[in-house]
């Protein structure tokens, strides 16, 4: 997880303090000083706080008030606050770390919200594991998310951050999942972190500011220039970036991954690993990716793209095939994977398929007369094929009694939301409706799942 790689007063939090005390204060407090946020969180560590917290697991946030008004009779108030925020906070992270590590952790705010999910962190830290990473500098480690999944996967790990209360639960984390011998969180600018005793360096650039997401990839912090200089001095690198990173950012040394998580897409990394080569001295890096079996443990291959699909592990590495043609719309229409998308791998999957072709030149729907089972697009069988024409499609669905109405869009300006509600679907029935473009005419495709 990201948090801003940059400080004033560098400090450590040393592997046997509490972070409590001890580490400076945010840049510009006074050296030495204890930090107000660290010492509010420390009373969560004490006996009484995470006797709070065990009681407040299954607190339901509707009854807050009364909840609070019962605790302060027993409790110090600020520390009824305290238990009371973490204990939102931990139910907001059961969906990104599951409820056995979520209920043990200790978060902030930003950190649920920045926090890398465990599936995908988890997936990072088993292929740097497979290339014989054994020691890991992980830059901008933010509350611990990804520290923690490379200490899982074996590996020790220097998690170094700007913020001392994020230091401090970052080393909470650590401490409450038995992987404090692991991991050591030391408070310090990375730019000035000596990364040469470590076998890989992650970086996480803090992509987000008090006015939003960062888009710039100079604007991250550090800034992704810096970050590429660092993942180039070591023998193993791996960035996380944006997944809306223009693909002319990415250097041309560096394999880029587009991984997906049920479908969503979480993430892209810049895997780095110099002492390959550059593309210029490996002129068949696409051809190389494409022998290795597997997605955890490949390796890397400077110059390629790849899209990875989680839970499945599935990974397709770019072929450098030309976009297919366009054609008529097919009784199957494949939906690729986000990751896919990203990737710019579409024309990888539709050579997968028979006779597989886009709908639109500027589509990515893919479409085919047959179904060929594909991890990285899911399949739909297509009933009718219709310009599009809102009286027809309302009559039609009310004839099919079309009560569960699913409605997807791509290159069209038809809101769903507004579609579902003039059509006002009701009945038994269920069908997916694809509101989109064919040989750039808009069109209404209507189907369903295909068989897996």
């Amino acid at each position: 997880m990201a948090h801003n790689g940059q400080v004033n007063d560098p400090a450590a939090v040393s592997p046997g303090s509490s972070g409590s005390s001890g580490s400076s204060g945010h840049p510009g407090s006074v050296p030495g000083a204890v930090d107000p946020a660290v010492s509010a969180f420390s009373a969560l560590l004490t006996e009484e706080g995470r006797e709070l917290l065990t009681a407040l697991r299954d607190h339901d946030p509707a009854h807050e008030l009364a909840t609070a008004t019962r605790l302060r009779r027993e409790h110090p108030a600020e520390l009824v606050s305290a238990a009371l925020g973490q204990a939102r906070l931990r139910q907001r992270a059961v969906a990104k770390f599951g409820a056995e590590d979520a209920h043990r952790m200790f978060f902030t705010p930003n950190g649920v919200e920045q926090a890398t999910r465990t599936s995908v962190a988890a997936y990072r830290a088993h292929r740097l594991s497979a290339l014989g990473v054994r020691r890991v500098a992980d830059l901008c480690c933010g509350i611990g998310g990804d520290a923690i999944a490379l200490a899982r996967a074996g590996m020790s790990v220097l998690a170094v951050d700007r913020d001392p209360l994020t230091c401090a639960v970052a080393r909470a984390n650590a401490e409450a999942l038995g992987l404090d011998g692991l991991i050591e969180v030391r408070r310090a600018e990375v730019t000035e972190v000596d990364t040469a005793p470590y076998d890989a360096v992650f970086v996480d650039p803090a992509r987000r500011r008090g006015r939003g997401r960062v888009f710039d990839p100079e604007a991250y912090s550090p800034p992704l220039s810096w970050a590429i200089g660092a993942a180039r001095r070591a023998p193993y690198a791996a960035l996380k970036i944006a997944p809306g990173v223009p693909h002319e950012a990415v250097p041309e040394d560096a394999e880029a991954e587009w991984i997906s998580d049920g479908g969503e897409v979480k993430e892209a990394v810049l895997w780095f690993a110099p002492g390959t080569g550059s593309p210029e001295g490996r002129p068949d890096a696409a051809a190389d990716a494409r022998t290795a079996t597997g997605s955890g443990g490949t390796r890397v291959a400077p110059g390629t793209r790849r899209a990875t699909l989680l839970p499945s592990g599935a990974s397709l590495p770019a072929s450098g095939l030309p976009d297919p043609e366009a054609g008529s719309v097919g009784r199957y229409l494949y939906e690729p994977d986000g990751a896919v998308i990203r990737a710019h791998l579409v024309a990888d999957v539709a050579a997968e398929l028979d006779g597989g072709r886009l709908i639109d030149p500027t589509i990515a729907y893919i479409t085919a007369d047959t179904l060929t089972p594909t991890p990285y697009a899911t399949a739909y069988e297509i009933t009718d094929a219709l310009p599009f024409n809102l009286k027809r499609l309302k009559a039609l669905l009310r004839e099919r009694e079309v009560g569960t109405l699913t409605v997807k869009k791509r290159g069209s300006a038809v809101e769903p939301e507004e579609l579902r509600r003039r059509i006002k679907p009701k009945g038994p029935n269920a069908a997916t409706v694809f509101l989109t473009r064919a040989a750039g005419a808009p069109v209404m495709l209507i189907g369903r799942p295909a068989p897996r």
